[in-house]
């Protein structure tokens, strides 16, 4: 039972991500609701059979504090769609981080000051800016929200989660 759920706010806000098996109790205990469930999913016991659920909503409104995305190696190879950013590049093994602007010169570790370069375009940069080596971003790196994050970038959850991904 790996599958996860999308847990929306009481307005229907996508707040979390969570298992299955969290997922079923709280629906179980009429904390939540099902909104969706996983077709031809089920979660079995001896003697019932309960829906799996894909999306569920909590009954009481709970006020989240911001929550961004965590930057990481592997979120930031998402949000750049595991490519090099400079020549597309496309092979895992050889890709690495780039500080756009070098943290020589200033350049903090951050969302906007970080992207995916393989091996061979992060050393050909090396400790320059982009316009002393000729090089150009396709796009300006960006923090992506929670939201944006689940929608775009991480490869979990299933179509039924999309009406609830849009804002």
């Amino acid at each position: 039972m790996k599958s996860k759920v999308l847990v929306l706010n009481a307005d229907y806000r996508a707040i979390s991500v969570c298992s299955a098996s969290k997922a079923f109790v709280l629906v179980y205990m009429q904390k939540a609701e099902l909104v969706s469930s996983v077709k031809d999913g089920f979660l079995r016991t001896v003697s019932r059979s309960f829906p799996m659920p894909s999306v569920i909503r909590l009954m009481r409104y709970v006020k989240v504090p911001y929550r961004g995305v965590v930057l990481s190696r592997q979120n930031l190879f998402k949000r750049d769609n595991y490519q090099c950013v400079y020549c597309g590049e496309r092979n895992k093994a050889l890709l690495t981080l780039d500080h756009v602007i070098p943290r020589s010169q200033g350049g903090k570790t951050s969302w906007t000051n970080l992207v995916t370069a393989c091996q061979r375009c992060n050393s050909h940069k090396g400790n320059y800016s982009l316009e002393k080596i000729g090089m150009n971003l396709p796009y300006e790196p960006f923090k992506p929200t929670f939201v944006m994050f689940l929608r775009d970038f991480s490869r979990i959850g299933d179509d039924s989660w999309q009406p609830y991904l849009l804002h």
